[in-house]
């Protein structure tokens, strides 16, 4: 025998020994210990025998509610005053005193600014001495004329003697009137001399200080704000004006405004009071304005603020939160919470979203759960467990409070 054949046959001889020894083992072992075995090979899975599939989707419910919406057409606006008035000298001279503090609520004809008064004073002195020389004169002219005048009756003094002290008489009379028009203006200029507010409302900075010289019709001493009532002016769609009109046809229109920004407040209520002439025709857009109370200074000149025009008032809408509305690739939807506990996929149709509530068409009825957060994890016809609620069907959360602030409803 060749070593190769002594080789393989070596080889040989070891792999049927080996065999016979798994043949054995297999068959020393009961039928018991190969169930055992072949249960301890299969897979498991994530539910347990018996348990009626997978746990039910944690979520979040709210409710559809069947109440009264407004319909509301909305801008951005910005705050204006309905007076606004630069106060400007109208004599000249040195600011002697300056009667008020930067910021300060004045009133109407409140004394703001004292120019030095003296020349001024001077000036209505000579006009008043101008007037009684030339009334005077006035009355002796007068009584020359009428001396005059009945000379010429008996021949003693030609008529044009007569005539001459008559023109004369005139003459004085016409410088009284205008002397005492000179006093007058004297009186006026005095006057100017102490600078008022011309309207009630609250000063700006102080723009000129005291011991400086202003000129007539110089530049502003300061600024006055009427603030109470005030105005917001804001611009629509030129396709909204006929439904505007219309509807202020029949009554004012109520307009509501918040600060932008989101920040936090209960919305300030006025009335639409101008609507402009004509639409803009680089904006396509038309001007209009709403006049508020503002005693406690809520809205601010140059402040801009969101703004709300309230059309009519839809006394049966269905609605539900706006979170509860998902929008998906068929168009948007709500999941509600059916009898059996399980979520139910519902298309809508979302007509609009006012105070964090959606206004929706679709098959969803008043009363009925909707699931407002954790859509994500939901399949519809499964089983759903409301939080906090203590099992799947429970009670839907309460509805929200009316006049919350408005929210967008998020896609999910």
């Amino acid at each position: 025998m060749t070593r190769w054949n002594l080789r393989r046959a070596v080889v040989t001889l070891a792999a049927l020994l080996v065999m016979g020894f798994v043949v054995a083992i297999v068959a020393g072992a009961g039928p018991g210990e190969t169930k055992d075995a072949a249960a301890k090979a299969a897979p498991t899975g994530k539910s347990a025998p018996g348990k009626g599939g997978p746990a039910p989707a944690p979520v979040v419910a709210g409710q559809a509610t069947t109440q009264a919406v407004p319909v509301l057409v909305n801008a951005v606006g910005t705050v204006e005053p309905i007076e606004s008035v630069s106060v400007r000298p109208q004599v000249g001279g040195v600011i002697t005193r300056v009667a008020f503090t930067d910021g300060q609520d004045v009133k109407a004809g409140q004394a703001l600014f004292q120019i030095d008064a003296r020349q001024l004073q001077a000036s209505l002195d000579a006009a008043r001495a101008q007037l009684a020389r030339d009334q005077a004169q006035a009355a002796n002219a007068a009584a020359q004329a009428e001396r005059y005048a009945r000379l010429v009756e008996k021949d003693y003094v030609t008529r044009e003697q007569a005539d001459a002290a008559r023109t004369q008489a005139d003459v004085f009379a016409a410088a009284v009137q205008a002397d005492q028009a000179n006093v007058e203006q004297a009186k006026l200029n005095l006057a100017y001399a102490t600078v008022t507010s011309p309207v009630a409302g609250r000063t700006g900075a102080v723009l000129v200080k005291k011991g400086n010289v202003v000129a007539a019709g110089g530049g502003p001493l300061v600024i006055v704000n009427q603030l109470d009532p005030i105005r917001v002016a804001f611009a629509l769609p030129a396709t909204q004006l006929a439904e505007v009109r219309r509807r202020q046809a029949a009554g004012p229109l109520t307009v509501r405004v918040r600060p932008s920004g989101g920040r936090a407040g209960d919305p300030v209520s006025g009335r639409l009071v101008f609507v402009d002439n004509a639409v803009g025709p680089n904006s396509g857009t038309v001007g209009m304005k709403a006049e508020f109370a503002n005693g406690d200074d809520a809205l601010w000149p140059g402040q801009f603020v969101d703004v709300e025009v309230e059309l009519e008032v839809e006394p049966q809408a269905l609605t539900v939160p706006a979170a509860a509305v998902v929008t998906g690739q068929a168009g948007t939807f709500v999941y509600v919470i059916d009898e059996a506990g399980k979520a139910q996929k519902k298309m809508v149709t979302v007509r609009r979203t006012v105070g964090g509530q959606a206004v929706i068409e679709g098959d969803v009825l008043d009363g009925q759960a909707v699931i407002v957060d954790g859509q994500m994890r939901v399949v519809p016809g499964a089983a759903v467990m409301v939080k906090g609620a203590g099992g799947p069907g429970a009670a839907p959360a309460a509805k929200p409070a009316e006049g919350s602030k408005p929210a967008e409803g998020a896609s999910r």
